[in-house]
C-alpha cells in the first residue's frame, strides 16, 4: 500500500502578492544595482567581497571565512577572487598557521577602487531603496529579514526545530 501524498500548500492570494513582490523587488533592485557600479567597472559581488576586506583586520580574511560571510560557496568564491586578482584588487596568501588555508588580502588597488565607488554606491542605495522607506519601513524590513535568515541558518545548520 502506497501511502497517500499530501495535498500541496498553495499560496493564499496575500501571500503570493507578498512573494511576487519581494522576488520582482529584489531582483530588479539586484539589476539597477549592478548597473549603478558599472561605471566602477565592480560587479555587486565584487564591492560586497571588498567590504568584507576592507572591514577585515589589515583588509585580509581567510577565504573560508570570506565565502561564508559573503554567502557564496567556497568555489564560487575561489572564481571570483582568480577575477578579482587580475583586476588587481585582491591577492591571495597561504595562511602561516597551518599553510592549508588562504587568506584574501586586499591590495592598494581594491582599496582605492572601493574607496572611489562607496559614495556612489551609498547613493545608489538612498535613491533606489531606502528613500521609499519610512524609518518605520526601514525597521519593519530589518526586523523581518533577520528573522527569516536566522531561521534559514538554522535549517540550513541542520538545527531547525520540526
Amino acid at each position: 500500500m502506497t501511502a497517500k501524498k499530501s495535498e500541496p500548500r498553495w499560496l493564499a492570494p496575500k501571500e503570493l502578492k507578498a512573494w511576487r513582490a519581494y522576488i520582482q523587488t529584489s531582483r530588479t533592485l539586484w539589476e539597477v544595482m549592478e548597473n549603478d557600479l558599472d561605471s566602477h567597472n565592480l560587479s555587486l559581488a565584487d564591492y560586497e567581497i571588498l567590504v568584507l576586506l576592507s572591514e577585515a583586520p589589515d583588509r585580509q580574511i581567510r577565504m573560508s571565512e570570506l565565502a561564508e560571510s559573503a554567502l557564496i560557496s567556497k568555489s564560487r568564491l575561489s572564481h571570483r577572487i582568480k577575477a578579482m586578482e587580475k583586476s588587481g584588487w585582491v591577492t591571495r596568501r597561504v595562511c602561516e598557521e597551518d599553510k592549508r588555508g588562504y587568506f584574501a588580502v586586499m591590495s592598494e588597488k581594491g582599496w582605492k577602487a572601493i574607496v572611489k565607488a562607496a559614495p556612489d554606491h551609498m547613493e545608489s542605495i538612498r535613491t533606489r531603496f531606502l528613500e521609499h522607506l519610512s524609518a518605520k519601513d526601514q525597521e519593519d524590513l530589518a526586523r523581518i529579514f533577520e528573522r527569516v535568515s536566522g531561521k534559514l541558518r538554522e535549517q540550513l545548520s541542520g538545527n531547525c526545530e520540526e
